[in-house]
C-alpha cells in the first residue's frame, strides 16, 4: 500500500444482499462499471462475500460486497447465510437488491428486519424495472433501477452517499495530539515478523497523518533511538512505539517526552481504547484453566515470535502465573459466542473498519466479557500504561477508575 492509497479499514463499506437471481451481481457491476461479480441466470451463482476496493464518485474511497442469497437452502445456503449475515457487522451502508417484477419476498423482509436491529442505513433498489410497464410510486427509501438498461444507476449513487454514516466511535489517530513542525519519533523494530520491503499498515497511516498535519516524522529501530533523540536540538512532541518493544523504549526514553504506541493509537483511533483500558485489569483476576480470546483482524504467517501466538500467552502466563487456556481467531472468524472466555484480547484492529470493531466490542460488553488490546495489554503488564496514556485523558480517566466503559452507540 502506497502511502497515498486508502486502507480498506478507512473506507466505506457498501453491502449488497437479497434473494438469489435479484440481480444483486449485475446491479454491482452496473455501479461500479466493472465486471467485479460473475453474472449467471443459474441461481446461487455467488456462493462467497465477493468484495472489491475502489473509488465510488461521489461516496469516494469504498469497499463493495456482493453477497450470496439470502433465500439459498441446504446445509450449504445455510452457510452462505451465515456469511451474509457476518458481512453486515462490517457494513456501513446497505442495499436491499429486490426483482421489481415479484417485489418482497419474506426472506428481503428478513433482512429490513437485520438492517434496524444492526442499526444499518439501507436503501431499496427496485430492479429489472426495464421488465415493467408501468413503475408503482416508489417509497422515501426505494428507488427503480436497471442493471441490464443502466436505468436509474446514476440517482441510485446519488441516494447512497446520502446514506454515509456519521461514525460516531471513531477517533483521530495522531494529528490532534501534534501542532505543525512537532517531531514525532516512530520507534519501528524490524525483525523476522516484519513485511520485507515494507512498513505495516500502522506505521504507514501514522506517517502519513503526521504529514496531513504538517508534522515531522523521524523513523527509528531500538538500537538507535537513544541517538535519535540525542541529535535533536529539542525533544520530540511525542514518541511511537511498536508494542513489542514497550519495555525498552521506556527505558531510554526520558519520563519528560511522552510515550505511547502504535497500537494504542490505533485502538483509541477505532473506538476501543477506553474500553480496553478499563477491561485490562481483568489480567490479574485470571484463574487456573479460564479461556482467553485473543483476536487479530488480519491474517499473516505465523513465526516463532509472533506476538499472538507467542509472546502474549507467554507474558499473561508469567504476569499471573496461572495455566490459561489461550485461543487465537484471526481475520473474520470472531466467535458469535464470548461468554465462555474470561478476557478478549484484540489487536489494534488496523485492518477492520469501526462497524465491525464496534460490533465486537459490543458482543463483548453485552456478554459480560472484559475486553482490551494488544498495547495496552503490554503496557499494562510491562508497568507503563499511566504513562502511555497521559496524552490521552479519556483513556486516562478510565484506567484510573477501574471499571469495565459501555462501548459507544453507533449515530
Amino acid at each position: 500500500m502506497g502511502l497515498n492509497d486508502t486502507p480498506s479499514s478507512e473506507r466505506v463499506h457498501i453491502g449488497f444482499f437479497g434473494r438469489r437471481n435479484a440481480g444483486k451481481s449485475s446491479l454491482v457491476n452496473a455501479v461500479t462499471g466493472q465486471d467485479l461479480a460473475v453474472v449467471s441466470t443459474t441461481k446461487g451463482t455467488t456462493t462467497d462475500p465477493v468484495r472489491k476496493a475502489m473509488e465510488l464518485l461521489p461516496l469516494g474511497p469504498v469497499v463493495i460486497i456482493d453477497t450470496p442469497g439470502f433465500d439459498d437452502t441446504g446445509d450449504l445456503g445455510e452457510l452462505r447465510v451465515k456469511k451474509t449475515k457476518q458481512v453486515l457487522n462490517q457494513t456501513d451502508i446497505a442495499v436491499l437488491v429486490v426483482d421489481a417484477t415479484t417485489g418482497l419476498a419474506p426472506s428481503d423482509r428478513q433482512l429490513l428486519e437485520l438492517f434496524h436491529k444492526k442499526q444499518v442505513n439501507y436503501l431499496i433498489a427496485l430492479n429489472k424495472s426495464d421488465l415493467m410497464t408501468t413503475l408503482p410510486t416508489a417509497k422515501a427509501n426505494e428507488i427503480y433501477v436497471s442493471a441490464i438498461a443502466g436505468t436509474g444507476i446514476h440517482e441510485f449513487k446519488e441516494r447512497l452517499a446520502h446514506l454515509r454514516p456519521q461514525v460516531a466511535v471513531e477517533q483521530p489517530l495522531i494529528g490532534d495530539l501534534i501542532k505543525p513542525n512537532d517531531v514525532v519519533v516512530l520507534v519501528t523494530p524490524i525483525d523476522e515478523s516484519a513485511p520485507k520491503s515494507r512498513l505495516i499498515l500502522p506505521q504507514q497511516m501514522m506517517i502519513r497523518d503526521i504529514l496531513d498535519h504538517h508534522g515531522i516524522a523521524m523513523v527509528t529501530q531500538v538500537p538507535e533511538l537513544a541517538g535519535t533523540l540525542a541529535s535533536l536540538k529539542t525533544p520530540p512532541a511525542l514518541v511511537v512505539t511498536d508494542s513489542q518493544a514497550f519495555a525498552e523504549v521506556a527505558q531510554i526514553t526520558p519520563e519528560s517526552i511522552p510515550l505511547t504506541s502504535f497500537s494504542i493509537l490505533m485502538a483509541r483511533h477505532k473506538g476501543l481504547l477506553t474500553q480496553a483500558v478499563a477491561g485490562v485489569r481483568a489480567i490479574d483476576d485470571l484463574q487456573d484453566g479460564d479461556r482467553i480470546l485473543i483476536a487479530e483482524g488480519c491474517t499473516h504467517h505465523r513465526q516463532c515470535g509472533d506476538i499472538g501466538s507467542v509472546k502474549l500467552p507467554n507474558w499473561l502466563k508469567k504476569r499471573t502465573g496461572k495455566n490459561l487456556s489461550i485461543e487465537l481467531v484471526s481475520g473474520r472468524g470472531y466467535p458469535e459466542n464470548l461468554a465462555d472466555f474470561a478476557l478478549v484480547i484484540h489487536c489494534g484492529a488496523c485492518m477492520l473498519n469501526s462497524r465491525e470493531m464496534l460490533n465486537r466490542m459490543q458482543r463483548a460488553e453485552a456478554q459480560g466479557v472484559p475486553m482490551t488490546n494488544y498495547g495496552t495489554a503490554i503496557a499494562y503488564m510491562k508497568g507503563i500504561l499511566p504513562r502511555s496514556v497521559t496524552m490521552l485523558p479519556d483513556a486516562l480517566t478510565a484506567y484510573t477508575q477501574g471499571q469495565q466503559v459501555p462501548a459507544p452507540e453507533r449515530s
